[in-house]
C-alpha cells in the first residue's frame, strides 16, 4: 500500500500537469496554422531570390534550411513528391527546403544535384550544417540525397512507406553508401 501523498508531491504533480498542458497547448497552436502552399519554380536561369532582397549569410541560410528541414520530419514519402501536401521523395525534399528557405533552386534529381558546381567534401569530419549529402545506393551511382544537420545527423526522405526522418552517418548502411557532399551555402 502506498503512503498518502503529502503537500510536496501534490505541488510537484500540479506543476507537472501544468507544464504538460502548456506544452500540449503550444503544440496544438503550432499545428493550427495553414498548410504551406506549393511555390512556383522560377524560369531556368532566373534567380529564386526575390528582386531587391539581399541573400542571407551562409550561416543564416544554413539555419533557415535546418529549421525548415527538421520541421518536415514525419511528412510521408511519395516518389516524385515535392511539397508537404504531396509528400516528398529525397530530391523533392531537398529542392523544396533549399528553394523555400534559402532561395536556391536545385536540379530535380539526386544525380543532377550531385553535379552542381559547389565545393565537394569527401571527408565526413569536414561536413557543415546545410551540406547536401550524396549516397550511392543503386548500382554504384548517386541515387539518394539528404541535408546534413550536424553531429553526424541528416534529414532525408528515405523510402516508400516511410516518412521524412533524421538518421545518422554512423549507421553502417549510410556510412557504407556515403559518396560525398556538396556545400551549396558558401
Amino acid at each position: 500500500m502506498r503512503p498518502p501523498a503529502g503537500p510536496r508531491s501534490s505541488i510537484a504533480g500540479t506543476g507537472l500537469r501544468l507544464a504538460a498542458g502548456l506544452a500540449l497547448l503550444l503544440l496544438l497552436a503550432a499545428c493550427a496554422g495553414t498548410a504551406p502552399r506549393s511555390l512556383p519554380r522560377p524560369p531556368p536561369g532566373a534567380s529564386a531570390i526575390p528582386a531587391g532582397s539581399t541573400p542571407a549569410s551562409p550561416q543564416r541560410a544554413a539555419d533557415n534550411v535546418l529549421f525548415h528541414a527538421i520541421g518536415l520530419i514525419g511528412t510521408p514519402y511519395h516518389w516524385g513528391g515535392n511539397t508537404p501536401a504531396s509528400g516528398f521523395d529525397c530530391s523533392g525534399l531537398v529542392d523544396y527546403v533549399f528553394r523555400t528557405s534559402a532561395g536556391i533552386d536545385l536540379p530535380r534529381s539526386s544525380r543532377a544535384m550531385s553535379r552542381i558546381r559547389a565545393r565537394r567534401i569527401t571527408n565526413p569530419a569536414n561536413l557543415a550544417s546545410g551540406d547536401l549529402l550524396f549516397f550511392r545506393t543503386e548500382h554504384h551511382r548517386i541515387s539518394h540525397v539528404a541535408i546534413y544537420v550536424g553531429n553526424g545527423r541528416f534529414v532525408h526522405a528515405p523510402n516508400t512507406g516511410g516518412t521524412v526522418r533524421l538518421d545518422n552517418l554512423s549507421n553502417p548502411y549510410w556510412r557504407r553508401h556515403f559518396a560525398f557532399a556538396r556545400r551549396v551555402l558558401d
